[in-house]
């Protein structure tokens, strides 16, 4: 599997991958600034580009607690999220925010 880097916001219009944004299955790494707290590391489903990182991390730093978020995605597989935190963070309110995302948590 080829490994290319992607950078946020960027649209390949291919015709290729994800229906969000038409871009090329490939993989890529987000990352927020914040180095504090405990971390958590979740596994997700179904993200295949930039953009489906971008909205899962969107949605996660949103939670109550959370100070950044790294992606380590897998294209059209199981892609692992590391949370970090400066507070205890509810299961449910990391599995409702990757859900608002349109993606799963797999547990």
């Amino acid at each position: 599997m080829a490994v290319e880097r992607i950078e946020l916001g960027k649209k390949d219009t291919s015709g290729a991958g994800c229906a969000c944004c038409a871009a090329p299955e490939t993989a890529t790494t987000a990352t927020t600034s914040a180095q504090v707290g405990e971390t958590e590391v979740i596994r997700v489903e179904g993200m295949t580009c930039g953009h489906c990182v971008s909205a899962v991390t969107q949605e996660l730093s949103a939670v109550g607690g959370v100070e950044g978020v790294d992606v380590d995605l897998v294209a059209g597989g199981v892609s692992t999220v590391t949370i970090r935190h400066s507070e205890p963070l509810s299961p449910d309110a990391v599995d409702a925010a990757v859900s608002e995302a349109g993606y799963s948590v797999v547990r």
